[in-house]
């Protein structure tokens, strides 16, 4: 998949007002509105401009495609990075899959179910007297998987989009206070009350939405409540087995390691994953890390172990 630019398919800069880019939309729809154009590739192209339109004419859009589009460049091989949308405060939900039919998968990747952009916007006032509760937010955010073993009270940043008076997108910062609860999983969302936006004449605000995403780190890997980690022993813990400790995300552990034990060998510590009605399981999976041969005195143990093992691991395979 390639990546887009959108401000070149509508020919504007990167910083058009929004004024600008309903111009420039205007003028290539007329282009290239395949029941008038009679340029090649007419539909492909006014695909392409509808697309453009649809991220750029929108301050959610297009706040978080610009942050991502500084890392890129256009026709770039390209994947959404991990979490790419995190940190963005969003109206609606995302886009059906009716509308994602009509654009890229380059737009349903990052605008699509898993995307935050929704189709924003309020409804318009009523007469005197009318009230409407405010639109319900969403926004995704990281932390630490420590925290969802032990609850944390953090301070979140959110951004915001927003328009000046010449209609150019900016970022407001949007701070508060979020208690996370001991137990919560990925993809969990934690309900802010009243942190959504404003109602109308006088109605209720709406609600504020976190989805739970934890901070990628290289030690775990979480399945639901489950936790997997790899932990490194010696050969000759391996070997003559040993009683070691080591640190998980919900504190240091004994561990013992049994006798003969290879790469690759799991030991589940039962409920010792993300805490729960059902706690999940910690899976420690070992990893035997050779000692480099960089001494003298190194050399020699190991030229000593080639001659006093009768061992080659390669006649197992039927080498």
């Amino acid at each position: 998949m390639e990546f887009k630019d959108y401000y070149q398919v509508l020919g504007v800069t990167k910083t058009a007002t929004a004024e600008e880019i309903k111009k420039a939309y205007r003028k290539l729809a007329r282009k290239f509105h395949p029941d008038v154009s009679k340029e090649p590739e007419a539909e492909q192209r006014m695909q392409e401009v509808n697309e453009a339109k649809a991220v750029l004419s929108d301050p959610e859009k297009r706040l978080a495609y610009d942050q991502l589009a500084q890392q890129y460049r256009s026709g770039q091989d390209f994947q959404p990075p991990p979490d790419w949308d995190a940190g963005f405060e969003f109206s609606g939900r995302g886009f059906e899959e009716a509308d994602l039919g009509e654009f890229s998968d380059f737009f349903a990747n990052l605008f699509g179910q898993g995307g935050r952009a929704g189709r924003g916007g309020q409804a318009g006032r009523g007469g005197r007297g009318y009230q409407m509760r405010g639109e319900d937010r969403h926004a995704k955010i990281n932390i630490d998987l420590a925290d969802a073993f032990h609850g944390a009270a953090r301070a979140i940043t959110l951004q915001v989009p927003q328009l000046d008076a010449q209609g150019r997108v900016f970022s407001r910062e949007h701070t508060l206070s979020v208690q996370i609860p001991k137990g919560v999983k990925e993809g969990q969302h934690i309900r802010l009350l009243g942190q959504g936006s404003p109602g109308v004449g006088g109605g209720p605000a709406g609600d504020l939405y976190l989805e739970i995403h934890f901070t990628p780190d290289s030690r775990y890997r979480v399945e639901g409540r489950d936790v997997y980690q790899t932990v490194p022993v010696t050969p000759w813990e391996a070997a003559l087995g040993a009683s070691i400790e080591t640190p998980t995300p919900s504190g240091a552990v004994k561990l013992k390691v049994p006798a003969g034990s290879q790469t690759g060998r799991r030991l589940r510590l039962k409920g010792r994953g993300i805490p729960g009605p059902e706690s999940g399981d910690l899976y420690v999976e070992l990893e035997v890390v050779l000692p480099p041969a960089d001494t003298d005195k190194a050399r020699e143990l190991y030229k000593t172990m080639a001659h006093e093992l009768a061992f080659d691991p390669r006649q197992r395979r039927g080498g």
